[in-house]
């Protein structure tokens, strides 16, 4: 049984900018990230190798792609039983770009859903 559920987040024009960049993966890559996540889902709270926390909110899926070549990072965030989806990367350069990136979809995100709440 699942402890936690995976969502895209989504942007306003309705991207999903994870799913995105797991469509452009290699189809083995894909299955290994796709995978790494579920271990995540069914498994939380779950440590390294698989998750760390890298901010207060913010965490990420490690995945080793490109044939053992290359670490993948899927940024996350969990709220209640969500785990929200906010970016994914590969490669180790440009780390605190993506995590910053991260923080503003979370922040996005909780903008437009106590939006939502209000306008109801």
């Amino acid at each position: 049984m699942k402890r936690i559920v995976a969502r895209f987040y989504r942007t306003e024009a309705g991207n999903e900018p994870v799913k995105d960049w797991l469509l452009n993966l290699s189809k083995d890559d894909r299955i290994i990230v796709s995978k790494d996540i579920a271990k995540a889902e069914f498994g939380w709270p779950i440590g390294m190798p698989i998750c760390e926390k890298v901010e207060k909110e913010i965490w990420e899926v490690r995945s080793t792609i490109k044939k053992g070549k290359v670490e993948a990072r899927t940024y996350f965030s969990v709220e209640g039983s969500l785990m929200l989806l906010l970016h994914g990367k590969e490669g180790k350069s440009g780390q605190d770009d993506a995590i910053k990136l991260a923080k503003s979809r979370l922040a996005s995100h909780r903008q437009r859903d106590s939006k939502e709440k209000t306008d109801e």
